[in-house]
């Protein structure tokens, strides 16, 4: 049944990539909290750092080694996940998550070549890659629902953030033309771009008197985001299962793309 919240109906696959720490490792408990079997792809395998997972999720989750920029690594994983998925009762895979990505910030006049193509290496041709090798898992199991993570500074323009904001960029261009294409297979493809959130990654950046004076009032709601927020977001795109609701950028950042 569309649109059903029930652990039980919830019973589906979603593979995370990225899921041991900050947005990603929210997503995959909240997932598992709402009765979803979560495979955790992460480069160590370890999957959720913290906090400690309640026993009733933790046996819902799956974790494998993936390391998104090696293309057997992915494949290998994927078909991992699919395989356990199934031997748990939870079918194939039926949802995905591409979370994992890196931040480099720099003078535009200073980032090199290199550091460049490592952003867009992770952020984008990683991301696609993914989506590409979960592609015949989703079509063999009926269809399904992938959710890119984005930002908001895919819109902005944003100093010292070139090649970041480039990657998140071409996020949304694939989003939209995955979207289009697969959907005669009930592929739904969604891109979340949030802005601001405050993760252990950025926790003492964001704590900084002059970050705070800078940024504060540019957010609406008045403080960046929360992991949680936005792992209910996602959570809820999948627990909703809106077909019709395909190739679009949903932007969550507190108001501040749109303050003027």
């Amino acid at each position: 049944m569309e649109g059903t919240n029930t652990a039980g109906a919830n019973n589906r696959l979603i593979a995370v990539t990225g899921a041991n720490r900050g947005i990603g490792a929210a997503t995959a408990l909240e997932l598992a909290r709402r009765g979803f079997t979560v495979a955790c792809l992460t480069r160590e395998g370890r999957g959720v750092r913290s906090p400690p997972v309640p026993g009733e999720m933790a046996g819902r989750m799956i974790h494998l080694v993936c390391d998104v920029t090696d293309e057997e690594g992915v494949k290998r994983a994927l078909g991992e996940a699919a395989e356990q998925g199934q031997a748990m009762g939870a079918g194939g895979l039926w949802g995905l998550v591409n979370n994992a990505g890196i931040h480099l910030a720099g003078p535009s006049a200073a980032v090199s070549s290199e550091d460049f193509a490592e952003v867009l290496a992770v952020n984008t041709t990683a991301l696609f890659r993914v989506c590409r090798e979960a592609y015949p898992l989703l079509k063999a199991d009926g269809g399904g629902i992938i959710v890119n993570m984005g930002s908001f500074f895919d819109k902005v323009g944003a100093p010292r953030n070139t090649a970041y904001a480039a990657s998140k960029a071409a996020v949304g261009a694939i989003t939209r033309c995955l979207a289009v294409e697969w959907a005669p297979d009930g592929i739904t493809v969604l891109n979340v771009a949030p802005g601001y959130i405050e993760t252990e990654l950025n926790r003492e950046f964001l704590a900084r008197e002059s970050v705070r004076e800078y940024l504060l009032p540019r957010i609406p709601v008045g403080r960046p985001g929360t992991p949680g927020e936005v792992a209910r977001l996602v959570a809820a795109l999948f627990t909703e299962n809106i077909p019709y609701f395909t190739g679009e950028t949903i932007y969550m950042d507190g108001g501040q793309s749109i303050a003027h």
